[in-house]
């Protein structure tokens, strides 16, 4: 009987799977399928504690639709594949794309290590596989707005017809998985294929009418909160599009759908410059003078840990800290914050938020890093810096979010929640007076862009 291996990565869900389809389709009705996860140090090891967490409970409910086939293997994949598809006698292998710089690096090897096997890639985590949306001209978009336009008219296929029947191979030896982290108290969302399509069914029935103005108010449950069952695979964008499309062309669907699209268009942007997930996308902006010694380090510090004195940039770093998870609005806020009012590189930000993010994606993560801190993508961003006070007024205008995250704030008056050093009492005992002067260091972020533009 032909046996073939499909091996799970950012796809770990059974429903709109067209590699599992095309490993079906390559053993025929007397065949059977081996499915396999490795646990591969090159990304186990830089994953924060979240993200480990969350891998492992979206395994054992994939693990749970399998009936017990999974396979656990760990190790690097260019010697696991090959040597586990000898174990079966394997004649294909069978994966989902990998957009990403180290995960095409590790499928070219797995690809040269199979030898006469081959590794057939079906399908990809985005909607529209990076690479596939140009100019005409050939040349990749720089600026998400073309792009979006662009990535609608080309547009994508429906979800995967259901697997039915599938013969997977039980009795394979596993490996041990490696131990879970302890979180300290952080709260995950439930993990899984099921626990997605229920999220997903929730904000689509529930929340998404109001999506449009709901996004920006942190305090609400406005989001979908999709994102962490996106990164694993657990539910493809398609069906997401699928259901969107079938709702019709309101705001709320188009702003739903511009989220979706930027996913993509930072995976693009990552497939055609690989090289953007560490390095400026905007190479003159390598010169931007940054702040350093010990009283810096204690900024950083005091930033980490939702201590910088500014209220809603404290909020969204004990956020960070409690649901390995920030609302989006307020990513932009305490990214700014940490860039353009401290004075640190993008990169130290980008490396706490990969840390401590349950979601964390390295072409989502670092690109947003790159816009916020004008490095990268936007046209001309470098001059934009957030007022946490006048963002945290504006977004969540009577402290709700903040007083949810900042208990030393809960008795302040709203009217002085986003700067309480303004209250008749002054800052509450236990809570810090502003680190910085945002004004001044706004001037001085500014001036330090303008030499570098300068040159």
């Amino acid at each position: 009987m032909p046996t073939a291996l499909l091996w799970f990565r950012r796809d770990l869900r059974l429903g709109d799977h067209p590699a599992l389809l095309a490993a079906r389709d390559a053993t025929g009705p007397d065949g059977d399928v081996v499915p396999v996860f490795v646990f591969d140090e090159r990304l186990w090891g830089p994953s924060g504690g979240p993200r480990r967490r969350f891998l492992l409970d979206c395994l054992t409910a994939l693990e749970d639709d399998l009936g017990g086939a999974l396979v656990l293997r760990r190790g690097d994949p260019a010697r696991v594949l090959p040597a586990l598809a000898g174990e079966v006698g394997a004649t294909s292998v069978h994966v989902s794309a990998d957009a990403g710089p180290y995960g095409r690096r590790r499928d070219d090897a797995v690809e040269r290590a199979l030898g006469e096997v081959p590794l057939v890639r079906t399908g990809s985590p985005y909607a529209v596989t990076p690479g596939r949306v140009t100019k005409r001209d050939g040349t990749p978009f720089q600026v998400f707005s073309p792009f979006a336009r662009a990535w609608r008219e080309h547009g994508w296929r429906a979800p995967a017809s259901s697997p039915g029947d599938v013969r997977w191979r039980t009795g394979v030896r596993s490996d041990d998985r490696p131990p879970a982290p302890e979180l300290d108290g952080v709260t995950l969302p439930p993990a899984g294929e099921a626990a997605a399509l229920a999220a997903w069914a929730r904000f689509r029935d529930e929340r998404l009418p109001g999506y449009a103005d709901g996004r920006n108010t942190p305090a609400g449950d406005g989001t979908s909160r999709m994102s962490a069952y996106l990164k694993y695979g657990c539910i493809h964008p398609r069906t997401l599009l699928a259901d969107l499309a079938a709702a019709g062309q309101a705001e709320p669907v188009r702003r739903y759908t511009d989220e979706l699209a930027w996913r993509d268009f930072y995976a693009d942007v990552l497939w055609h410059r690989p090289e953007s997930a560490r390095e400026y996308l905007k190479p003159e902006l390598r010169a931007m003078g940054y702040d350093d010694g010990p009283h810096a380090q204690e900024l950083v510090r005091a930033w980490e840990t939702g201590r910088t004195g500014f209220p809603i940039v404290d909020a969204g770093m004990r956020q960070l800290l409690g649901e390995a998870y920030v609302h989006n609005r307020v990513r932009m806020i305490v990214a700014s914050f940490l860039v353009k009012d401290l004075h640190q590189e993008w990169t130290l930000g980008a490396r706490w938020f990969m840390r401590h993010l349950v979601d964390g994606d390295l072409a989502s993560n670092n690109h947003g890093w790159q816009w916020v801190a004008g490095t990268g993508t936007d046209a001309s961003p470098y001059y934009r810096v957030f007022n946490p006070v006048t963002q945290g007024k504006k977004f969540d205008p009577d402290g709700a979010y903040v007083k949810r995250w900042v208990p030393e704030l809960r008795d302040v008056d709203p009217r002085y929640v986003h700067e309480p050093w303004t209250a008749p009492g002054g800052v509450p005992a236990g809570y810090p007076e502003p680190v910085v002067d945002h004004a001044h260091e706004r001037q001085v972020a500014l001036d330090r862009y303008a030499r570098v533009r300068g040159r």
